[in-house]
């Protein structure tokens, strides 16, 4: 599902038009992501945790060489499934039941007038005049 499909899938959900309904989704986006900047847990209870984690730098190893090398510190971005979340996409519990709008059935196409067919001519041999 793309973010036309969410979308348009809210609207219907809600019964809202398609305007408000981008607005919506845009919204809460643009709040998940400016708040997670900020470095602060968005948490949305049983659906995801969105959270900024700072590593600390730390040492590995190198499985190829099993060389020792040094990692440095670094900010990640992490989003974690919620129980909630986990049990509907695993089958555990029942997805929710969506609104969906049946959209009318296309008119039957047009037949095609059938094509004519074309017969071949066989070339006409001229008469020859008579002195």
């Amino acid at each position: 599902m793309k973010k036309r499909d969410l979308i348009q899938a809210v609207a219907t959900h809600t019964d809202v038009d398609k305007k408000t309904a981008t607005a919506l989704v845009e919204g809460t986006i643009d709040v998940i992501l400016a708040t997670v900047a900020k470095g602060e847990i968005v948490n949305i209870s049983g659906f995801a945790k969105f959270a900024k984690i700072n590593r600390p730098a730390r040492m590995a190893r190198n499985p190829a060489t099993g060389e020792q090398i040094k990692v440095k510190a670094k900010t990640v971005a992490k989003i974690t499934a919620l129980k909630g979340f986990k049990d509907i996409a695993l089958g555990v519990a029942p997805a929710p039941k969506l609104v969906t709008v049946r959209k009318p059935a296309p008119a039957p196409a047009k037949k095609a007038a059938p094509a004519k067919k074309v017969v071949a001519k066989k070339p006409v041999a001229k008469k020859k005049k008579k002195k």
